[in-house]
């Protein structure tokens, strides 16, 4: 495997840059590899990507694959659908440039040969549209659910559009009023939570001055949201900002395909966390 993919991998697996934040401690990273069949490697302390890198390389053709089979496993996100969707997705996009991609039959990943194509003009995959969660079912306040249904569905139509930047945009807005309505589901612990956002005399903003962001980080520090799902919520905040023309023009953003089909990933991953917190109420 070229040494290129091995460094993706090993930035998955460590959770920097924009992968998914699994294994941040030196005891998670030495708890994985146990996990994954290679109990022999225990973190050193020492710099984690680069460590992780030289525990790939060492690896033996077996060992590297149980390493990315456990990175595909539903065992590895405690059965959640949408974690272990943003997992596939992302692990495969790493894997892509060596011809073959980790699939899952149940719960048992297996690998798939592939054709490896750069052609320009290969036509893109299809985004398959995700059913969608009860809205109306979460107890909402009236009429709020019915909205978040409509948008879903119209986050779909912009997607079967090639519409991505509106997808994106739409998608950001339904987590956003999701978030508000788990906030005022639960105001007291929203109002008194460390993370509330404050005016300049300290007193937490009503609801309606929120940001997106503000919300995410206090629905993760009320553990509404998890830590992966709080991370990939910020990225799609920023996507759903370029609702401003400018904002996209000093960014040079333009959201595609692969980037939409991750944003529904997190949108079920959101989703899913705040169904739970709803739902135990």
């Amino acid at each position: 495997m070229d040494d290129s993919t091995l460094d993706k991998i090993a930035e998955f697996i460590c959770g920097n840059g924009e992968q998914y934040p699994v294994y941040r401690s030196s005891s998670y990273l030495t708890a994985f590899f146990e996990r994954a069949g290679v109990p022999r490697f225990v973190h050193d302390g020492s710099t984690r990507q680069r460590w992780v890198l030289d525990a790939l390389r060492a690896c033996s053709r077996e060992e590297l694959a149980g390493v990315i089979k456990r990175l595909a496993s539903p065992k590895e996100y405690q059965g959640d659908k949408a974690k272990t969707g943003i997992a596939l997705k992302l692990l495969n996009e790493a894997l892509y440039i060596e011809g073959f991609a980790v699939r899952l039959k149940g719960v048992e990943p297996y690998f798939e040969r592939i054709t490896v194509s750069f052609d320009p003009e290969a036509p893109e995959a299809e985004l398959k549209p995700l059913p969608p969660p009860d809205f109306l079912a979460l107890r909402l306040e009236p009429g709020i659910g019915q909205l978040l249904a409509d948008r879903w569905s119209e986050a779909q139509r912009c997607v079967d559009a090639k519409a991505f930047l509106a997808a994106n945009i739409v998608m950001g807005s339904l987590l956003e009023g999701l978030l508000l309505g788990v906030c005022q589901r639960f105001p007291r612990d929203a109002n008194t939570c460390a993370a509330a956002p404050r005016d300049k005399e300290g007193k937490v903003l009503p609801f309606h001055q929120w940001s997106l962001s503000s919300m995410i980080d206090v629905a993760h520090h009320l553990n509404w949201l998890g830590l992966d799902v709080k991370k990939f919520s910020h990225a799609l905040r920023d996507f759903r900002n370029l609702i401003h023309p400018y904002e996209q023009l000093v960014t040079r953003a333009s959201p595609d395909a692969d980037t939409c089909s991750i944003s529904w990933l997190v949108v079920q991953a959101a989703v899913n966390d705040l169904a739970r917190t709803l739902r135990g109420a």
